[in-house]
């Protein structure tokens, strides 16, 4: 049975799951719960088989607001020497880095469906995020430089690597909306629908095809894209000879060669 959370709703059909945050009336605001249980939520996901695709969602108006504010409070810990206070914070930083990265860590390809709202910490999130969806309502802001702050949990590093340099100084330093089809111009959103129903369905439909392909494929390619991104050319060729000679599956081999010679459908163990 899948787990149960306090800050999201997990499902699972088809062998995609849905991940939904699950604060509609906050907002969806990231408080300490929801960071430590997209941890645990995403590590659970990665562990089980049965799961092949992840679709990530919000529930109610927003997608995601951002960090829960509350969560400033007490940051710097107990400790009234300021040499400790700022070791706290750092290592309470460095956890929630930790917290969102498992999206990315995960062995199953993540995709985010995003309405409506998707600033701050929910720009992190989706950084993290194989693939990004949205509807046609839905905008995005680097939002920490208006509460005086530099965003310090994955979008300065992340976005870069998505998007034009240029344009991730210009968001960063701003803090401007960009919305929808503005996203996808600039290849951070893959596609817009037109609305939050046809999202979800869309996306799902995306999933499931996804889920129909070799699982053991599917696990190696997102970790080649990975590799890739922090390594040189000739590290991730070397990688993925490596992974190959190892993981290539006889049995996913064959059933593929059978379904795309028409002579039958492939199935894959999980």
């Amino acid at each position: 049975m899948p787990p149960q959370f306090e800050t999201l709703s997990l499902a699972i059909e088809d062998k995609v799951a849905t991940v939904a945050l699950n604060r509609p009336d906050k907002a969806n605001a990231m408080n300490p719960a929801m960071w430590r249980e997209l941890q645990a939520c995403f590590e659970w996901l990665d562990d089980e088989a049965g799961v092949r695709a992840v679709v990530l969602t919000g529930n109610g108006r927003h997608f995601c607001s951002g960090i829960d504010l509350d969560m400033f409070a007490g940051i710097k810990g107990d400790s009234e020497d300021r040499a400790r206070q700022s070791e706290h914070f750092r290592r309470t930083v460095l956890r929630m880095q930790d917290n969102l990265s498992a999206l990315e860590k995960c062995r199953k390809p993540v995709l985010a469906a995003i309405h409506n709202t998707c600033i701050g910490g929910g720009v992190d999130l989706t950084c993290c995020c194989d693939m990004r969806y949205a509807s046609a309502d839905a905008y995005f802001s680097i939002r920490e430089i208006d509460i005086g702050m530099t965003a310090d949990v994955g979008t300065l590093q992340r976005l870069p690597r998505l998007i034009p340099q240029g344009v991730v100084r210009e968001l960063a330093y701003t803090g401007r909306d960009v919305g929808a089809e503005e996203a996808r111009e600039l290849g951070f959103v893959n596609r817009v629908f037109a609305d939050r129903e046809t999202l979800y369905a869309e996306v799902h439909k995306i999933a499931r095809e996804i889920a129909a392909k070799s699982p053991l494929a599917i696990r190696g390619t997102k970790e080649m894209l990975l590799y890739a991104r922090d390594h040189s050319v000739q590290d991730g060729l070397n990688h993925v000879a490596t992974w190959n000679a190892g993981m290539l599956s006889e049995a996913d081999l064959m059933a593929g060669i059978g379904a795309q010679a028409g002579k039958s459908v492939a199935r894959y163990e999980d």
